[in-house]
């Protein structure tokens, strides 16, 4: 009788251990917190953005962002193949890091006091400036020679609005639903320029088919400090994802991947950020 108790508390024991195993091991998959092995990591990033985060025609995805995502990524243990790509749009990146639907967000993703409230940021890993696309044989050489001229932007872009407020109150502003409209309004000479980061107008200029048509005017009318979001409270990924970054500038990674993304629209990219140093 004494034997027949012991035996059946051992088997509910080893039930009970599979169990929680079984349990463990599928989280570890899904929740892209453990160190690699066999499962993924989801990872946030643009899908509309070239020279950033943009998916390509057969399914790939390529950009400055999505460079750096993958070394991060790498430096966390997962390989490429282990990374799955979300899609997380401006509007949503604050609830796609709280409901947990990716691990981490390298979207163009400026680090301000307002989404600081909201959500942890590793990096900064690029300093970005709002400026001015325009034609290669164009004469407007200061954001004030706007006046008068079209400008071109996304509904309701801080960056279009900045120039109409404080710089160039007479710029006829005309604004479309995404930047590529903007970029062929440029290309017809419908705009006389097109204004958001730097880094997202040297990317679409850096496109085969735009190569040697546009330049940056170079103006720095803003500081985006471009960071890497992560939910709220999990400092420990944060840690492990500045280790990563500061190593990606260190062994010229950084660099290497700024000169490939960039480098056809002549972007002069600012040096390196250091980890922590925001410039207002």
């Amino acid at each position: 009788m004494k034997l027949r108790k012991v035996t059946a508390f051992a088997t509910t024991a080893l039930v009970l251990s599979l169990a929680a195993t079984a349990c463990g091991s599928s989280d570890s998959n899904d929740s892209g917190s453990g160190s690699g092995g066999g499962g993924k990591i989801k990872v946030g990033i643009k899908f509309d953005q070239p020279g950033l985060g943009l998916k390509q025609p057969d399914g790939t995805y390529a950009g400055f962002d999505v460079d750096v995502a993958t070394y991060v990524a790498g430096q966390l243990g997962y390989k490429p193949s282990q990374i799955e790509w979300v899609e997380t749009k401006s509007a949503d990146r604050e609830n796609a890091l709280a409901r947990g639907d990716v691990k981490f967000i390298a979207a163009t993703y400026s680090i301000n006091d307002e989404r600081k409230q909201k959500v942890d940021f590793a990096g900064p890993y690029l300093l970005a400036h709002q400026d001015l696309l325009v034609k290669k044989d164009s004469t407007i050489a200061q954001a004030t020679d706007l006046n008068g001229k079209n400008l071109c932007s996304v509904t309701g872009s801080t960056s279009a609005q900045n120039i109409k407020d404080k710089i160039a109150p007479k710029a006829n502003l005309r604004e479309n639903a995404g930047y590529s409209e903007c970029i062929a309004a440029l290309q017809s000479g419908a705009v006389d320029a097109v204004t958001t980061d730097d880094s997202i107008l040297a990317g679409f200029a850096a496109q085969d088919k735009f190569k040697g048509q546009f330049k940056l005017a170079g103006l720095k009318l803003s500081n985006e400090n471009y960071g890497v979001g992560v939910k709220k409270g999990d400092s420990a990924t944060v840690t492990k994802i500045n280790t990563a970054l500061e190593k990606m500038v260190s062994s010229g990674a950084w660099q290497t991947a700024v000169t490939k993304n960039f480098g056809p629209a002549g972007y002069k990219n600012e040096p390196a950020p250091k980890i922590g140093d925001i410039v207002k």
